[in-house]
């Protein structure tokens, strides 16, 4: 094992992998108990969910371990799953429609995973989309905790308004906010997991939350008939580019990130990429066909990092201990249920998000408004592929007034006028 990893030559040993796998474990857990939750409001059956999420972090994660070789963690993204659930209630169609698109993104990402294209299509689409997009994502998922939680309620007056406090959900929301907020503030690791673990203490304790049992059986792995066909008779080829866009975006971001404070870059390349990136690939594929919205690289495998991991056996690691989360379906099944335990989840992870926004140049308008108008759309319209879109036309546009239009890549000027017609012909509704 430790020749297979390099775990010498890369200066760490296996009691310390083994260390980095339960703390980036820890850190990203909450994926098992946040996802359920949000697309069970799709009409997915929870247990379909579970069994999705877990198989496809194993999957995802084992295979970024044994071929790439990288302390990265693979699991179901977070803004993804709320962005699956929209377009089930925005287009009133069936979730294995959904599901169907985030099948073929998963092709797609998979053939892009051996082609130049992938390269190309990361470097002509600039910073400030990118960040835009990011940024857009996380309030949109904010958005979407907020209104779990009951701290923002309908109003037909101006769309939204301030909750009643009064409400049982909404007080152990806020306290599960604060008491994950302080958590985080202290650099506790695993806050966000630790938080949902004291909110669901707290919501025992106040009758809010109740059990069924801690041990059971795993539900059954469950192929269903994702509908593919359905993807085109009702023109959603613009959700498929979301998913696709995305996942490719959170995944290059997240894996260069990480390599970069493992120090595993090598004059400023990544190298094994392409294995890195089948590792998510494989396991957006496949989770579209178990039930689950898109995988990413997580983030949080930075916390592993930091506790000296830095090889695939951190990632082995993680691999094990989601598949031992299996036998604990009726904890997650009544964590999930209540809103107020994963709400903060969501408007933390969203702040998370917005980090990129100071890296967009405000002060130059042909820059600065395509990235704004992709963060005010997204959670106004409850729709990311809306939010890529409006970016991707107002981008060139802004360039080619400004008399910069040599400075945008071609391939932005094809993907704006694609959006353009599907905008015309096949708006959302």
């Amino acid at each position: 094992m430790e020749r297979f990893f390099q775990l010498k030559e890369l200066g760490t040993n296996v009691k310390t992998e083994i260390l980095a796998g339960i703390t980036t474990f820890l850190t990203m857990v909450y994926i098992i108990f946040v996802n359920p939750a949000i697309l069970s409001a799709a009409g997915v059956p929870f247990n379909q969910v579970f069994v999705a999420t877990i198989a496809s972090a194993v999957i995802g994660t084992l295979i970024m371990a044994l071929f790439a070789k990288y302390p990265i963690a693979i699991a179901p993204g977070m803004g993804m799953n709320a962005y699956f659930t929209s377009v089930v209630a925005v287009h009133g169609i069936s979730y294995q429609v959904v599901f169907g698109t985030v099948f073929l993104a998963g092709v797609l990402f998979l053939l892009l995973s051996f082609t130049k294209l992938r390269e190309t299509l990361i470097h002509s689409i600039p910073d400030s989309l990118k960040y835009g997009i990011t940024s857009g994502i996380g309030l949109f998922i904010a958005f979407i905790g907020l209104k779990m939680a009951g701290i923002v309620v309908a109003n037909p007056g101006n769309l939204v308004a301030f909750g009643d406090l009064h409400q049982p959900v909404t007080i152990l929301s806020i306290v599960g906010l604060f008491v994950t907020l302080i958590l985080i503030a202290r650099k506790v690791n695993g806050a966000l997991f630790i938080g949902m673990l004291v909110t669901a203490v707290i919501g025992y304790f106040t009758g809010d939350l109740k059990f069924d049992g801690v041990v059971a059986t795993p539900p059954p792995i469950v192929f269903f008939d994702i509908d593919i066909l359905g993807v085109f008779t009702n023109g959603l080829y613009t959700v498929v580019f979301a998913f696709l866009l995305v996942t490719i975006f959170d995944t290059t971001g997240t894996m260069i990130g990480v390599a970069e404070q493992a120090g595993l870059m090598k004059n400023g390349n990544l190298p094994k990429v392409k294995s890195a990136l089948m590792a998510d690939a494989v396991a957006t594929t496949v989770g579209s066909t178990l039930g689950t919205s898109p995988s990413s690289a997580y983030i949080e495998s930075s916390t592993g990092v930091a506790a000296g991991g830095r090889s695939g056996l951190t990632s082995i690691v993680v691999a094990i201990l989601f598949f031992l989360a299996l036998f604990f379906s009726p904890i997650v099944s009544a964590i999930s249920s209540l809103p107020a335990i994963t709400a903060p989840t969501l408007i933390i992870v969203g702040c998370y998000m917005m980090e990129g926004l100071s890296k967009i140049n405000w002060k130059t308008f042909d820059e600065a408004f395509p990235a704004f108008a992709i963060i005010l759309t997204m959670p106004l319209t409850a729709s990311i592929a809306t939010g890529i879109s409006i970016g991707f036309i107002t981008y060139p546009l802004m360039k080619l007034v400004s008399g910069k239009g040599k400075e945008v890549h071609p391939i932005l000027y094809v993907f704006g006028a694609i959006f353009i017609l599907q905008m015309i012909f096949f708006p959302s509704h």
